[in-house]
């Protein structure tokens, strides 16, 4: 039992990987011929030694995580969907981890939309994960309830296996991305920090103006997809939703 109150455990059978299909059609309600993944990949993954594993809450799956065995000793994260505000993405991760230490697999990647605020803190802030890519319109068009209408450009970040957490450090920036009035504001990149603004909500602005969220859409791409294409690192994120890149 984890702090939040669920057991997570591997997944091998069929009614198990059905289950996690309906559940990520609950979170992503995704067009029939567009899901996360299907019931036949999870059952390959797992017989081939890849991760699928589920999250329960008196017996109710809650939360579950596809990953599949990638180059360089690496478990890709394809797919991790959780019931929110609960935990229980964080009682999956630290699952993913011992596994992967059971293993000898050093590394875990996966990526995320940079746009989406509440995943970059996850990642970057509470799990300690390093971003180390940027790439445009990772996944193609995507046709679910959640990113429909989007470009799906996607931050790829690393989680080292056996790295211990580093303290968070700091640091003093120019803003280079802010938000106002919903929309982005681009500001100077100079200096050896710069600080990248996230919008407060990206999911419900793609409902309510889906200019603007496209708006945020290409000055990420050009702000923090340029400062990282030049060399750029990010280096943390900050408590009011900014990328804190060192420069150079």
């Amino acid at each position: 039992m984890t702090k939040a109150q669920v057991v997570v455990r591997e997944l091998r059978q069929i009614g198990e990987f059905a289950d996690v299909f309906r559940l990520f059609d609950e979170i992503w309600h995704p067009a029939p011929a567009n899901p996360p993944v299907t019931v036949e990949l999870m059952r390959v993954f797992s017989h081939t030694g890849g991760y699928v594993a589920g999250a329960y809450e008196g017996g109710r799956l809650v939360g579950a995580s596809v990953g599949i065995l990638a180059k360089d000793n690496t478990l890709h994260s394809h797919v991790t969907g959780a019931a929110p505000g609960r935990g229980v993405g964080h009682a999956l991760k630290t699952h993913q981890r011992a596994w992967c230490a059971e293993r000898g697999i050093d590394r875990i990647t996966w990526t995320f939309d940079p746009l989406v605020r509440r995943n970059a803190h996850f990642n970057l802030a509470k799990l300690g994960a390093r971003a180390i890519e940027y790439v445009e319109g990772f996944y193609g068009a995507m046709a679910d309830a959640i990113n429909e209408g989007d470009e799906s450009d996607r931050l790829v970040v690393e989680w080292l296996v056996k790295e211990q957490d580093a303290p968070a450090v700091p640091y003093e920036g120019v803003v280079a991305l802010e938000e106002e009035d919903r929309l982005p504001v681009r500001g100077q990149v100079k200096g050896p920090v710069a600080l990248v603004g996230t919008p407060a909500d990206i999911e419900a602005l793609r409902h309510e103006d889906p200019s603007a969220a496209m708006a945020w859409r290409l000055a990420m791409r050009e702000v923090l997809g340029g400062l990282m294409a030049d060399g750029g690192r990010v280096a943390d994120f900050t408590k009011n939703g900014e990328y804190v890149v060192l420069i150079g």
